[in-house]
């Protein structure tokens, strides 16, 4: 029996690195899998099971580059005749979505992961929403990383209640709890890579250093905290998108050498296990993967009350939920935290349960295996 072909189309690369290999490793025992992206700069460690095919797909809107890249994969996906395109984040999902329709893929899936347009106003606002409105009604099947994703969608109109599923409880992979595990060798290597003493607290923030990542807000809180906990480490790790590395030096200046910054990392796991506490005051989250990997390593979070975050972080169990762009908030919730070790210690045994519970690596990929043996191929 012929093997059905499943194609995932993303912008970049990095985006099957970081949430799909484990994904495809177990759908390639029983499909053909391919991944659809822009590999000009390299495959960047995709698993050797599926085939890569490249398409010029641009992060950024270019109504030239975008017009070319859907004719580029309406041919491909009339090339290769998939029976499944399943896109991930906006981008490659609208054209893949357009073009999959065009191109008659029976089986068109979405995987959204976090609206851009949540933080916008006007009628950039309304251009994005339309857009994953487009996405939703040529998509054959939807998917969200979270419940409270989902009924965000739901409310905003984007889809109905009836399209919209989400795996397990949550998250787009999962966590892999052997490799976020609480780790002294990790910590101590970490610690000492950046002169912190194996006691002091350490304030990790790791992700990309953006307007949008509550960096401005954490900024303030590390200089008011800076007056009632003076011997506290920030740990700021990331690629730096806005600038954002100058802002937090200017207004972190008291701090001194307690201001760390590490660019890109191919190991979050080690800084993770070198963290005391694990901060994400975000505007906007699909679901938090990066507060997920944290609990695994037996970390806290203090992060903001929005969509996505309030299912990575149980409040008050967990880690802590503070008001998004409040840095007073902020400021108090971490304090609450640093102010009390017990507290801390707690709410770490309890993430890394959760987190290995209902998150495992393990269950979101039966999750997605199992919904592709349900849904109806051709």
């Amino acid at each position: 029996m012929k093997r059905k072909r499943i194609c995932f189309v993303v912008a970049v690369p990095m985006t099957v690195t970081a949430f799909l290999n484990a994904h495809i490793e177990r759908l390639a025992d029983e499909y053909d899998v391919f991944v659809v992206s822009n590999f000009s700069s390299g495959d960047v460690g995709i698993s050797p099971k599926a085939e890569k095919v490249h398409v010029e797909i641009a992060r950024e809107i270019s109504p030239s580059r975008d017009l070319k890249g859907l004719f580029a994969l309406m041919r491909v996906f009339r090339k290769y005749n998939f029976d499944v395109v399943h896109s991930v984040t906006p981008k490659a999902g609208l054209l893949s979505m357009i073009a999959g329709f065009l191109a008659r893929v029976p089986v068109r899936i979405h995987w959204f992961t976090g609206q851009v347009w949540v933080t916008r106003k006007g009628l950039g606002r309304q251009l994005l929403k339309s857009a994953d409105r487009t996405i939703a009604a040529l998509a054959t099947h939807l998917l969200a990383d979270s419940p409270s994703q989902r009924d965000f969608l739901i409310r905003e109109g984007v889809c109905s209640a009836r399209r919209i599923e989400v795996m397990g409880d949550g998250s787009i992979c999962g966590v892999d709890g052997q490799r976020f595990r609480p780790n002294l060798e990790a910590r101590r290597v970490i610690r000492e890579a950046h002169g912190i003493g194996p006691d002091e607290a350490v304030v990790l923030f790791l992700g990309r250093l953006s307007v949008d990542k509550g960096l401005r807000e954490m900024a303030q809180a590390m200089a008011l905290l800076d007056q009632k906990f003076p011997a506290v480490h920030w740990l700021i790790v990331g690629p730096d998108e806005e600038r954002m590395v100058e802002h937090l030096q200017e207004v972190g200046r008291a701090l001194g050498n307690r201001l760390h910054f590490q660019g890109f990392t191919r190991e979050p796991e080690a800084y993770m296990a070198a963290a005391d506490i694990f901060c994400l005051p975000s505007y906007r989250e699909g679901f938090g993967s990066s507060v997920l990997e944290a609990a695994a390593a037996g970390v806290p979070a203090v992060a903001t009350r929005i969509y996505g975050l309030s299912d990575a972080v149980e409040d008050d169990v967990t880690g802590i939920l503070v008001e998004p762009r409040d840095p007073q908030s902020l400021t108090h919730g971490l304090a609450r935290m640093l102010g009390e070790p017990a507290l801390m210690a707690r709410m770490g045994l309890a993430a890394r349960e959760r987190a290995l519970g209902r998150f495992s690596s393990r269950r979101i990929v039966d999750e997605l295996f199992f919904f592709y043996r349900r849904i109806q191929f051709r």
